[in-house]
């Protein structure tokens, strides 16, 4: 893949991607940064993909508060947004740039759902049984805060993360309607705000005895 296969943007999308991603039922959405913990590891770049195959990754500044054409996407209700692990996603989104993303659908949670036969429901292994593509993580821990001057290699990962997302999507629904557990899979979804509430106020065991 060449640099000139998607377009980078710089602090927010611009009003015409903005208008083409809003025509979309569905659109694909990852999120790279400094590392796991959103309240110290800083926010550095959102990627976007829609059924068409169009992506595009956004470059977020350090200290940026806000997106407002990325939150508006994020935001309307009639896209939905495809997310592998959803959880520190919108958690990251959210702490950085304000963001309430919904309506979500995250295929890890599905694969968990649908998928019992396994306990590989990392990305790649999920892309690469339903789609037949092999992903290549080299880049995955990588120093994604110089988003100035990324990588050929960290652009491609970046992209992949998102490319196959909305196909998995359609082929997870698929299961978990076969396998009667649509239902609970939409109930998970529509809970992970408030889960992703008490993450960002460090609420670890709640839930627990």
């Amino acid at each position: 893949m060449t640099l000139q296969d998607f377009q980078v943007c710089d602090r927010d999308l611009s009003e015409a991607a903005l208008g083409e991603y809003l025509q979309s039922e569905t659109i694909a959405v990852d999120t790279e940064t400094m590392g796991l913990l959103p309240q110290r590891d800083r926010l550095c770049l959102v990627q976007l993909c829609n059924p068409d195959g169009k992506v595009t990754a956004i470059r977020i500044a350090k200290g940026q508060t806000d997106s407002p054409n990325l939150k508006q996407l994020l935001e309307a209700k009639n896209v939905l947004k495809i997310f592998h692990f959803a959880r520190f996603d919108i958690a990251t989104l959210r702490y950085y740039l304000g963001i309430y993303t919904q309506p979500i659908f995250c295929t890890k949670i599905a694969s968990k759902l649908a998928r019992t036969y396994t306990n590989r429901h990392g990305l790649k292994d999920v892309v690469q049984e339903l789609e037949q593509v092999e992903l290549d993580k080299s880049s995955q821990s990588s120093d994604w805060g110089n988003a100035a001057n990324l990588t050929e290699a960290q652009l491609s990962y970046a992209a992949n993360d998102v490319r196959y997302l909305i196909s998995v999507q359609q082929k997870l629904s698929e299961m978990l309607k076969r396998e009667e557990r649509w239902q609970l899979a939409q109930e998970c979804f529509q809970v992970l705000p408030t889960i992703v509430s008490l993450d960002l106020l460090q609420f670890k065991d709640l839930f627990e005895h």
